[in-house]
């Protein structure tokens, strides 16, 4: 899987979001292998640690062996349920994308990732969908998706005849043509009482885009 398009980022939290893209931007395996590279007790959350610790540690991380990902382990899949959501913490503010992959309830994988350091919600909405897709892409053959988002701005883009919103640009295409790829691919709109695990995922995308500098 590539590494994907972010807003600007400071120095610090795009060097994390190479680790990420590493690990196929499965959060808690990278966020693992950062913590245990840090000296000592600390990690990349710990409010002990500093910018130079995290530094080092990723930077040693990134020189490491290459994991193996999820998109090393390819196959089919017949229904495959796509959650994804967007943060912002500030709307613009630091933001991050996530998104869930189940086949039959069970995941298929568990992504997020930074989206930019001072990024509107409706830009991370955009992110995480393109995130979601771009994994599926690598990792499976589904019959059908469905796509669980709670972004009325980007269904109607996407799906509709919306006009969307010019941040979107560097995720809209690849978004369309994954889409238009799938054999079938249904939306449903969730409202906020609805559970959705991609939102914890976004919330620490949001996390690493504050990170600095």
């Amino acid at each position: 899987m590539d590494q994907l398009p972010t807003d600007r980022l400071s120095p610090l939290a795009s060097r994390v979001d190479d680790v990420l893209a590493l690990y196929g931007y499965e959060m808690r395996p990278a966020i693992d292998a950062i913590d245990d590279a840090v000296t000592g007790y600390g990690g990349l959350f710990d409010p002990t640690t500093t910018d130079a610790e995290i530094r080092t540690a990723v930077e040693a991380v990134l020189a490491a062996d290459p994991p193996l990902t999820g998109d090393d382990r390819r196959g089919s899949a017949d229904e495959v349920v796509l959650y994804v959501d967007g943060s912002s913490r500030g709307n613009p503010g630091p933001a991050g994308a996530g998104a869930v992959l189940l086949v039959d309830d069970d995941p298929l994988g568990q992504l997020g990732r930074p989206v930019g350091g001072r990024a509107e919600n409706n830009t991370a909405e955009y992110a995480a969908l393109h995130l979601g897709l771009e994994a599926l892409a690598a990792r499976c053959h589904p019959t059908a998706v469905e796509v669980r988002i709670d972004s009325r701005t980007v269904i109607d883009d996407i799906w509709g005849d919306g006009d969307g919103v010019a941040s979107a640009a560097p995720y809209r295409p690849a978004i369309r043509d994954r889409i238009a790829a799938l054999p079938a691919c249904e939306w449903t709109h969730l409202v906020d009482s609805d559970p959705n695990p991609a939102d914890a995922r976004a919330a620490v995308g949001a996390d690493i885009a504050a990170l600095g500098p």
